[in-house]
């Protein structure tokens, strides 16, 4: 804000109605303390999807790259975790489309899911490519990527503080993500 703001103010309105910058103390202090509010097992999407730990651990390059990509896409656009809940539900809408045999791509409304949509399209090309190169012959299968989609969103729904304003899974990203990664083509190919 620019200004001094009571610990009241700042505990009622912080992402909500002021836009916390990640650089602030009290907001970082504020994460160590907050809990998540508890996910409704009624409300998680896509439930006829399955992943299981095994799923996780064989496409662990893929969750990777891709989680990478969401980190980076969120901070280009200076997005907030409902931008990406958006993004990556989009997303899946259209990898389901792609399991039905038809080509319809699900482009969100909201110009900053628009871009995070745009710069996980792109990721999961290279990392296409990158693997397709390492193997010889297509290795990465749309619904592998729906499943790591799918991931995502639960992760998502699971670090979501539910403020409008709120960054706290990109923060969940940054703090588990390592700043300097690997280009997604480079990462190790697994047969999948």
């Amino acid at each position: 804000m620019g200004g001094e703001i009571c610990p009241q103010c700042c505990g009622e309105q912080r992402e909500n109605t002021i836009d916390c910058p990640a650089s602030c103390e009290h907001l970082r202090e504020a994460r160590l303390r907050e809990t998540p509010p508890p996910v409704n097992e009624a409300d998680i999407p896509n439930r006829d999807i399955q992943l299981s730990e095994q799923f996780i651990r064989e496409h662990e390059p893929v969750v990777f790259a891709l989680a990478v990509a969401l980190r980076r896409a969120m901070e280009e656009q200076h997005a907030v975790d409902f931008d990406a809940r958006e993004a990556v539900a989009a997303l899946i809408r259209t990898y389901r489309t792609l399991e039905s045999g038809l080509i319809y791509e699900t482009h969100p409304t909201n110009p900053y899911a628009a871009g995070i949509v745009d710069g996980l399209k792109s990721a999961v090309e290279r990392l296409r490519k990158g693997l397709e190169q390492e193997a010889g012959m297509p290795v990465l299968r749309d619904a592998d990527v729906l499943g790591v989609l799918v991931f995502l969103e639960r992760l998502e729904r699971q670090h979501n503080n539910g403020r409008r304003r709120g960054r706290a899974f990109l923060d969940f990203l940054r703090l588990y993500l390592p700043e300097a990664t690997p280009e997604p083509s480079r990462q190790p190919a697994v047969i999948l």
